[in-house]
């Protein structure tokens, strides 16, 4: 028998969870209260939907739908997909990730370095105009391609938000208490409706407060465009259910991109897009928010996963204006 390491995880995947929380200092000026950022950017595959993704395919493998032949076929923008080419490649299993023009670069590039098999859907469904429709439309063409396929399903799968419960769990556990409030971005639902369970079931006070993106259909909003991926959605998942939130806020794509950009000089953190939304959504309730308060704002993602859009100078422009450089102080 070899010798037993202390503080070694058995593989990459065991590696998945238990992200520290860190004091933001500088970012909110004129704070009353204490602000901590959940950083599961830190996650081996770089977001909180490594936790899921490995969730969903241990509770595939444990029914007898996932088997060492099996072909996993998910429909993802980026971080879910990578969550699931990390777990699969661990797992000896093959991905295919059908994505859509939205998706960047970079994660496409990750997927492949994977060894996922990409699928581009290249025009959006007729019906509803939204490439997230036409993206699950693709994998249902798959499926029925494919006989020994499975589907996670992130956008109805139980396992989803069942897998975040241990964020609000690792909150608890690391603050000695409940926090005062949760701010969360939104796209699955996933997270969020995890951390109400949590909440639901160990009879927290904690207000949780949901992000939202202006364009996204979640809660009530008026569809339109949107810029930045895994922030909102086109279409409502089943995952949604009234009252997981006591309040929803709407950011803007230009709001992800200051908040990014604040958060990485002032705060040395370089976080993916909708952490620039969950930020500035801090920073627009922080006359509401009671002096003393303990506030945990989740930073969803990394920033490397855009550069070519929220850090390039050049894509800003673009879309906002030079002048839109003006609000990055």
């Amino acid at each position: 028998m070899g010798r037993m390491f202390a503080q070694v995880s058995r593989d990459i995947l065991s590696a998945i969870g238990n992200t520290p929380l860190v004091e933001i200092l500088r970012m909110i000026e004129g704070a009353k209260f204490r602000l901590l950022a959940k950083l599961e950017m830190l996650n081996p595959g770089g977001s909180m939907k490594d936790r899921p993704a490995l969730s969903m395919i241990k509770h595939g493998i444990e029914i007898g739908r996932v088997r060492p032949d099996t072909v996993i076929i998910e429909s993802s923008s980026g971080n879910m997909g990578i969550g699931l080419a990390q777990a699969c490649a661990s797992l000896g299993l093959r991905l295919i990730c059908v994505v859509d023009p939205k998706t960047t670069k970079q994660n496409i590039g990750i997927l492949k370095a994977y060894g996922a098999t990409i699928e581009l859907v290249t025009t959006p469904d007729p019906q509803t105009g939204e490439y997230l429709q036409a993206r699950l439309n693709h994998v249902k063409t798959l499926q029925a391609q494919i006989k020994n396929s499975y589907w996670p399903d992130q956008y109805s799968n139980q396992y989803n938000p069942k897998a975040h419960r241990a964020v609000m769990n690792e909150i608890v556990r690391d603050l000695n208490g409940e926090p005062d409030y949760l701010i969360c971005s939104t796209s699955t639902c996933g997270t969020i409706r995890g951390c109400a369970e949590y909440k639901q079931a160990h009879n927290l006070k904690t207000k949780i407060y949901a992000v939202d993106a202006e364009g996204s259909v979640i809660f009530d909003g008026k569809r339109g465009a949107r810029l930045i991926p895994g922030h909102g959605a086109a279409v409502r998942p089943n995952l949604y259910q009234p009252g997981l939130a006591d309040c929803c806020i709407r950011m803007t794509d230009l709001d992800c991109v200051v908040g990014c950009r604040r958060l990485a000089r002032r705060e040395a953190i370089l976080a993916g897009g909708s952490s620039g939304a969950v930020i500035m959504a801090v920073e627009k309730l922080k006359s509401e928010i009671p002096p003393g308060s303990v506030v945990v704002a989740i930073f969803a993602d990394r920033g490397e996963r855009y550069l070519d859009t929220i850090y390039s100078d050049s894509w800003v422009a673009d879309h906002f204006g030079a002048d839109a450089y003006l609000w990055e102080a």
